[in-house]
């Protein structure tokens, strides 16, 4: 079956880093767009990340210049390197990639990972 698994949450202090894994696996025709979502508790999903095939990246505001998203296309995995964790970035964090199978091409969804940045 196609699937993304994530990898990489924990609890860690403010101002420690963390790295965020995401895998693709199954028959896996190409992969478009990867991304990382956050939902914290009473809060709407929010996109943090992008990566296109072509390696253009996007962030959101409260994270540039402390988190960086990168890509292995050869692995089919994504990577979300969190920087000077803050308490506001508590948060479960989703992977998301738009895959094109025999069936066509629609986004996938990780199952989510606890990240909390303790003060």
């Amino acid at each position: 079956q196609v699937q993304l698994v994530e990898s990489g949450g924990g609890l860690v202090q403010a101002g420690e880093s963390l790295r965020l894994s995401c895998t693709a696996s199954g028959s896996i025709f190409s992969i478009s767009a990867m991304c990382w979502y956050r939902q914290a508790p009473g809060k709407q999903r929010e996109l943090v990340a992008s990566i296109t095939s072509g390696g253009w990246r996007n962030y959101a505001d409260s994270v540039k210049g402390r988190f960086t998203i990168s890509r292995d296309n050869a692995k089919k995995m994504a990577f979300l390197q969190m920087n000077s964790l803050k308490p506001e970035d508590t948060a479960v964090y989703f992977c998301k990639a738009d895959l094109s199978t025999g069936s066509g091409s629609r986004p996938y969804w990780g199952q989510g990972t606890q990240v909390t940045g303790s003060s």
